[in-house]
């Protein structure tokens, strides 16, 4: 185990990357936080979602900039190496052919940094997501 000298979390990975600080309460202060090198990307999925959920709440919730209707609709987070999509198992499902390329778990699909960004993929998921209420 490693424990962080700043905050004293406990992780299995020495020099895990994780936020030290207050958690995040808005998606400015969130992306604010993330390396610079990968702010740009993160606001262009911010970007994507926005137009594709035009009426959609962004908040932060699981510690994470999140969209939300009636319920949360879609999430997104930045990891070490790539950006995590939170859509739901159903959407997963639904987009398997085409998230075939990338990891994906449960609910949860991996876009790595080192390729382009699917933005209208993902501006597609979270469309589905709004529109049949498959999501989170």
């Amino acid at each position: 185990m490693w424990k962080c000298p700043k905050c004293n979390r406990e992780f299995r990975n020495e020099n895990q990357r994780h936020f030290c600080g207050d958690s995040s309460t808005t998606v400015d202060s969130y992306i604010a936080a993330q390396p610079l090198e990968i702010r740009p990307i993160l606001n262009q999925v911010r970007d994507t979602l926005r137009k594709a959920l035009p009426n959609a709440e962004e908040r932060i919730s699981w510690g994470m900039p999140t969209y939300r209707g009636k319920r949360n609709i879609i999430h997104f987070a930045a990891h070490k190496k790539h950006i995590g999509l939170y859509p739901g198992d159903k959407a997963i499902e639904y987009f398997s052919d085409r998230l075939s390329g990338y990891k994906t778990s449960k609910g949860a699909v991996q876009f790595p940094y080192n390729k382009p960004i699917p933005l209208e993929l993902i501006a597609e998921i979270a469309k589905w997501c709004y529109d049949t209420g498959n999501h989170d």
